[in-house]
């Protein structure tokens, strides 16, 4: 089955604190990685417990995009935040996010 990928509102403004060139490696990644089987763990897809943001990260180099399944659709991921990671810290629209 194919999924239908959303971004929430949100990550417009996480999207804005990126370069143009890391915008386009997350639209591909997502593309590539999200759109069959996101909730498979992989190399670079995983769960993850009780994180404040999302309980799913898909790793792209230090870039990290954190979703989930719609709520209201069962077949749509909604990207719910998008970060770089800096050694232990996570960056979210330029402010730091604990772990």
């Amino acid at each position: 089955m194919a999924y239908k990928i959303e971004f929430a509102d949100s990550t417009k403004e996480h999207l804005k604190s990126l370069t143009a060139n890391q915008r386009a490696v997350i639209f591909a990644a997502v593309k590539k990685q999200l759109v069959h089987e996101p909730f498979v763990k992989t190399r670079n897809r995983k769960p993850i417990e009780s994180h404040p943001v999302a309980p799913w990260e898909l790793r792209v180099g230090d870039l990290r995009v954190f979703y989930d399944l719609s709520p209201d659709e069962p077949d749509v991921v909604e990207i719910l935040a998008i970060g770089i990671k800096e050694g232990s810290k996570l960056l979210i629209a330029g402010k730091v996010v604990h772990l």
